[in-house]
């Protein structure tokens, strides 16, 4: 869901990955949630992150507790955020209830990313957005 906020708010010119520690399939319900709000990621891919793609980036933000714990070292000069997210796909209940929790977490990124996007055009320091 972070990718898709990205692609959809940042600027043309702003290049965006999306990868974990280790690959998920496409989660139906993030899909269906994100569609609700007007942004399509059934192309998105579940990746493995790559050295190659840390070598790229200037920034990395982690999305929850697990890959804040395993993320690799970052070259110098890529800066690190974490975001401490709950993970919707972890959820129980009822479909109305794990659906509430995925459109939670839409919404929560949402926040983040327009958040961070609004720092770097503003330059001011990463950390003051997690």
């Amino acid at each position: 869901m972070a990718e898709g906020w990205t692609r959809a708010l940042a600027a043309a010119n702003v290049n965006v990955a999306s990868a974990g520690i280790e690959a998920h399939g496409k989660n139906p319900r993030a899909i269906a949630v994100m569609r609700e709000a007007g942004v399509d990621i059934s192309q998105q891919e579940s990746t493995v992150l790559t050295p190659a793609m840390l070598e790229r980036a200037d920034l990395v933000v982690t999305v929850c507790g697990h890959a804040d714990e395993l993320c690799p070292v970052l070259p110098p000069g890529t800066t690190k955020v974490h975001w401490p997210l709950s993970d919707p796909a972890k959820a129980t209940g009822s479909e109305a209830e794990i659906m509430t929790q995925f459109r939670a977490s839409r919404d929560e990124i949402e926040a983040r990313v327009r958040a961070l996007l609004a720092a770097r055009r503003a330059r001011m320091p990463f950390s003051s957005v997690t």
